[in-house]
């Protein structure tokens, strides 16, 4: 997400200076690569500005083709296959095994394409949406590349797709991708031909709760923002909770626990992590917690003190569901043996983004499945065809990660 936030500021940048740029988006990947689809960059006449679709591999060599591939105004896809381990391109040997298909269009100064007016909208309001993009037609289909269908999250629909039964196709599957959150590619085979779409999803930062404002918040806050995730800072000591001592922080409250349900945006997306050093204040905080809709809760300290105030809890008669302890994560953070501040940050936020993300958490060697999850290969919803593809094959190199 903090990748989409300096994507938008370099494009108002050179919207700014008047300067025309080119956005990449990754759409498609088959095999072994670096990024995944829905990665992007943004381009000017002056080089790579924001973001990146591989490695750092691909940039230099999609700086020099975009521009004429879309010199006419239009979308275009550009293909990197790195299949053929005999290929040597740029003089460097690849073999990451991987495709990765772009999508490069340009942006002309003075005008915001409705695409990057929703992602910026789907930010600013913290909401999720979803973008089904066409990547490739054959035939006479009413789309042209770049065509898009925007779903917002109260259900609204825009875009620019004139075709109607694609334009129907395409929003059920933007429902879809809105309600798993998965990406997807699909082929639709329409009376004038086909048309390949890329399905997004687009999910709002981490919504990160921080109850406590002591020292050690402050290296959590740091890099919870470099990950782009939403931060609200919580305590009930006023000269604590301070804009000052947390510039970083998208929202600062000096709050009670019990007025945090009136206050404090408690949902099934939020991820909350007390940190107070205060038991009867931690106490407090997970009487109002636990039973909360919250997604995940993590309490610093010893499990035995974490045991501890539930046993208090419960004597007061606090009452809890299996479902509602399995969000509770503590002692929190990964084993990574941290010490210090800065450290036990890293291993805190290290295992909410595994447990947002449904991992375990250890190393990724001794994974045997792939690091990313399949199912973006074409799909059919009627019977399957392939949109034409505006590329070429065998050119580029895409750095992969593979586990296998």
């Amino acid at each position: 997400m903090q990748e989409l936030h300096a994507i938008l500021e370099a494009l108002e940048d050179s919207q700014r200076a008047g300067k025309t740029a080119i956005l990449a988006t990754v759409v498609q990947v088959e095999g072994s690569a670096y990024r995944r689809p829905g990665a992007r960059m943004l381009m000017t006449e002056d080089g790579w500005r924001a973001g990146s679709v591989s490695g750092g591999c691909l940039e230099s060599d999609l700086l020099e083709r975009a521009w004429p591939l879309t010199a006419t105004g239009e979308a275009a896809l550009v293909s990197y296959d790195t299949t053929d381990e005999s290929d040597a391109v740029l003089g460097v040997g690849v073999g990451c095994r991987g495709v990765v298909r772009i999508l490069v269009e340009r942006l002309a100064p003075g005008r915001q394409p409705d695409a990057v007016a929703f992602l910026a909208d789907c930010l600013r309001r913290r909401q999720g949406g979803a973008l089904v993009t066409i990547i490739a037609r054959d035939g006479a289909v009413g789309a042209a590349v770049g065509a898009r269908l925007l779903l917002h999250a109260d259900g609204r629909v825009a875009g620019d797709i004139p075709d109607a039964r694609l334009a129907a196709l395409a929003e059920q599957d933007a429902r879809s991708a809105l309600a798993s959150g998965r990406p997807a590619v699909r082929v639709y085979s329409l009376p004038a031909g086909t048309a390949t779409a890329f399905i997004e999803a687009v999910r709002p930062p981490v919504p990160l709760v921080i109850f406590g404002a002591g020292q050690d918040a402050l290296p959590v806050v740091r890099l919870a923002k470099d990950l782009g995730w939403h931060v609200t800072v919580v305590d009930a000591r006023a000269a604590f909770a301070t804009r000052a001592r947390f510039p970083q922080a998208d929202e600062v409250l000096a709050c009670t626990p019990e007025a945090i349900p009136q206050r404090v945006r408690l949902d099934p997306e939020t991820v909350a992590l007390i940190m107070t050093h205060s038991y009867l204040q931690d106490q407090r905080l997970l009487g109002v917690l636990l039973p909360s809709p919250v997604r995940y809760l993590g309490i610093l300290g010893p499990k035995s003190r974490t045991q501890r105030l539930l046993s208090d809890l419960a004597a007061q008669g606090a009452v809890w569901t299996e479902g509602q302890l399995e969000r509770v994560y503590a002692p929190v953070g990964l084993d990574i043996g941290a010490d210090g501040p800065e450290e036990i940050a890293l291993a805190v936020l290290a295992e909410i983004r595994a447990v947002l993300a449904g991992r375990a958490g250890g190393p990724l060697r001794q994974r045997s499945s792939p690091i990313h999850q399949e199912g973006l290969g074409e799909v059919a919803m009627e019977p399957r065809a392939r949109g034409a593809e505006a590329s070429r094959k065998g050119e580029g190199l895409a750095c992969g990660r593979s586990a296998s």
